[in-house]
């Protein structure tokens, strides 16, 4: 079976040795590799060229689309239209592949066609934390869940490590090039649309590992959330998330410091209600830092958790302020019929 391992990349001259070094060591090698260049400004095409060169010997075929401008979806689209594997493996920059993912990814695809039966739609991988230094384990702890947190009926997986079937991503009608974030996320649920029933259209694959990067700093981490939040307001993703959110930050807590200051009777109820709300809300972040954090001290981990509540109370902010910049953008491309792709 031939399999496509495509990407989209943006700059990533700096990021992109560690992930082409990782996909030269696959233990199952792609077929080829088509990569999508949104018009960068730091010699990326040039630089995968002549990687591919250089390794030629243990590279299949590599080949570089430039489009500037190209979004991710755009990017992604271009890439499968080029791909000539039924099959297509996706993954992105900025990461590091374990030696087995594309074996693992692609196993499903691998026995159903020995079997002579009928491929699966879609296969979802998993990505770990690949974290340096207590910053980047606090991050990891706090944003990335474990496996064993995963309910494989219900995950939407990161096209940084996901593989489904040319035919699948077509009737899928291809990732939304409207949508500048947030769009694997349409994507997966188009996948979904295609499986009768109830459940996930993706075949569970928690071994195809994608090592990820977490932010290196609370600026980037916030510009991060920011453009999440933007795309759940432009795909009219979460409604309910983002209205607890708001709940908690402007009535929830304001109610509870306004009593822990002014509050005529038990001024301290006030404070130990922020201390519990802290508390529940960095308890599951606090139990990851057992398994992301454990080659720290125990004063590096405490310093790690100290960090927890802060990355949380960024992330959140980061939110509020994204998403109505996002539903602002929905309402003024109203007459747009893709934005109602819900209805479609």
């Amino acid at each position: 079976m031939k399999i496509s391992v495509i990407m989209t990349v943006y700059n990533e001259r700096e990021s992109l040795p560690r992930l082409l070094d990782s996909l030269a060591a696959q233990r199952r090698r792609p077929d080829e590799i088509v990569i999508c260049d949104g018009g960068s400004s730091d010699g990326t095409p040039a630089f995968i060229e002549e990687y591919a060169r250089v390794h030629a010997d243990i590279l299949p075929r590599v080949r570089v689309l430039v489009e500037p401008g190209a979004n991710i979806s755009r990017g992604r689209n271009l890439a499968i239209e080029a791909a000539q594997g039924p099959v297509i493996a996706a993954t992105d920059a900025g990461v590091r592949l374990e030696p087995t993912w594309l074996e693992k990814l692609t196993a499903p695809f691998e026995a159903a066609e020995q079997a002579g039966g009928e491929l699966p739609q879609a296969v979802a991988g998993f990505f770990t934390p690949d974290a340096e230094g207590i910053f980047q384990i606090a991050m990891a702890a706090t944003v990335l869940p474990l496996r064993d947190e995963i309910d494989p009926r219900t995950f939407l997986p990161s096209s940084r490590s996901v593989a489904f079937t040319k035919e699948a991503w077509a009737a899928a009608g291809g990732y939304p090039e409207w949508l500048d974030y947030c769009e694997d996320l349409i994507f997966d649920f188009r996948i979904n649309e295609q499986t009768p029933g109830p459940g996930s259209g993706f075949i569970w694959s928690p071994d195809a590992l994608v090592h990820f990067r977490p932010r290196e700093s609370l600026s980037s981490f916030w510009t991060q959330y920011y453009r999440y939040a933007r795309g759940d307001g432009k795909a009219d993703l979460w409604r309910k998330r983002h209205a607890i959110r708001y709940a908690t930050y402007l009535v929830a807590i304001p109610a509870l410091l306004g009593h822990a200051f002014f509050g005529v009777f038990a001024r301290w109820l006030g404070w130990a209600g922020l201390l519990a709300g802290a508390i529940v809300y960095s308890r599951r972040p606090w139990q990851r830092l057992g398994e992301v954090g454990a080659g720290l001290t125990p004063f590096q981990r405490l310093q790690a958790a100290l960090l927890v509540p802060v990355i949380r109370a960024v992330g959140d902010v980061a939110k509020m302020v994204g998403y109505p910049v996002g539903l602002w953008w929905r309402w003024r491309n109203r007459r747009r019929a893709e934005v109602y792709w819900r209805d479609e």
